[in-house]
């Protein structure tokens, strides 16, 4: 199916108390081309630490194909976004000369105010939203729709699909300190000493094929991250759009986890809320994956589902695999019809 995608740069607002300028934040909307169903789902999506907006390109690509607009019975799509985190992807080169200025870390805490005030626009009014988020952008998703509870309906905030989520209570954190001060700073070193500029894509792309963790990406993926991920420089090279030392500084940024956690409580008694893991435990163990949705802690999930062959950054590993889970989930959620009459 042919997809119209469309560019947008959005104000992402400052948060409370940063006396740092706002920055812009980059997002893509997908429409079906010649299709647009009023009464279909529209799909909101935040990447994680480390990679840009296209990356969710092959899953949103697969859900499209698995829309029915014309079907009753099955899930229909309106319309899909994707965003870029301020510091990532065309947002860090948008923003490049204001990030240079700041001295702090730019958190999940800044990335949430563009988003909710997005949510408040008239690009959303009348919509039923689902938000997806992989990983950090998670957390993302959570404080976002915790800043419309309990009142989730004014954004027209339906459902929220957690993929890979990084939220831990504080509690746990500190249970597990020396292990996830060990996961955190393995994370930061290999990243800040990680190479970032290349001759052309080309070699870039090469380099990327025999290295850990991209020689385990599906092609696709992978081909994103160098059209996408990458940027061209003034001297004929490319560098990453994500500035290594702002992709860094992203780990140790565990606030909007803690925070999120208490979060997805509130939001886990008004709507369904849908968790997604891979079957290989690389950063989120068995233990913060069963405490995330512990109902006895007052976290239940509406689903719990799992991709086989799949990691951390399942949605790089395994596009088409989430996307089979996502669908899933979308099948569940009534029709237009059906969610009016229970009003």
């Amino acid at each position: 199916m042919a997809l119209q995608i469309q560019p947008f740069v959005f104000d992402c607002p400052s948060r409370r108390g940063s006396p740092w300028p706002a920055l812009k934040m980059t997002a893509k909307r997908y429409r079906a081309s010649g299709i647009s169903p009023v009464d279909g789902l529209t799909l909101l999506f935040f990447h994680c630490i480390g990679s840009h907006k296209e990356q969710w390109e092959p899953v949103i690509a697969y859900l499209f194909s698995q829309s029915q607009p014309s079907s009753l019975d099955h899930f229909k799509i309106r319309e899909a976004w994707s965003f870029d985190w301020p510091t990532h992807g065309e947002a860090g080169v948008l923003n490049r000369e204001l990030l240079e200025q700041r001295t702090d870390s730019v958190s999940v805490y800044d990335w949430v105010p563009g988003v909710v005030q997005f949510l408040r626009s008239r690009h959303m009014q009348g919509h039923r939203v689902v938000l997806c988020g992989h990983s950090a952008g998670a957390g993302t998703a959570v404080h976002a729709a915790a800043e419309f509870y309990p009142n989730l309906a004014s954004a027209g905030i339906t459902r929220l699909i957690l993929i890979e989520s990084t939220l831990i209570t504080r509690e746990l954190f500190n249970e597990n300190f020396e292990d996830r001060m060990s996961q955190m700073e393995f994370a930061i070193t290999a990243t800040s000493s990680r190479k970032d500029r290349w001759k052309s894509r080309q070699d870039a792309s090469l380099y990327f094929q025999k290295r850990f963790p991209w020689s385990m990406w599906d092609p696709r993926a992978l081909r994103s991250y160098v059209e996408h991920g990458l940027y061209d420089l003034e001297d004929g090279t490319v560098a990453l759009k994500c500035d290594k030392k702002r992709e860094a500084e992203g780990y140790p940024d565990v606030d909007p986890h803690f925070e999120g956690t208490i979060r997805l409580g509130e939001l886990c008694h008004a709507i369904p809320v849908h968790v997604v893991w891979g079957t290989r435990n690389d950063l989120v163990p068995d233990f913060i994956q069963d405490a995330l949705s512990d109902a006895s802690e007052g976290r239940p999930m509406t689903s719990v589902t799992k991709v086989k062959r799949a990691g951390h950054l399942i949605v790089q590993e395994q596009p088409i695999g989430l996307a089979q889970a996502i669908r899933d989930i979308l099948e569940t959620i009534p029709s237009f019809s059906v969610e009016r009459s229970k009003l």
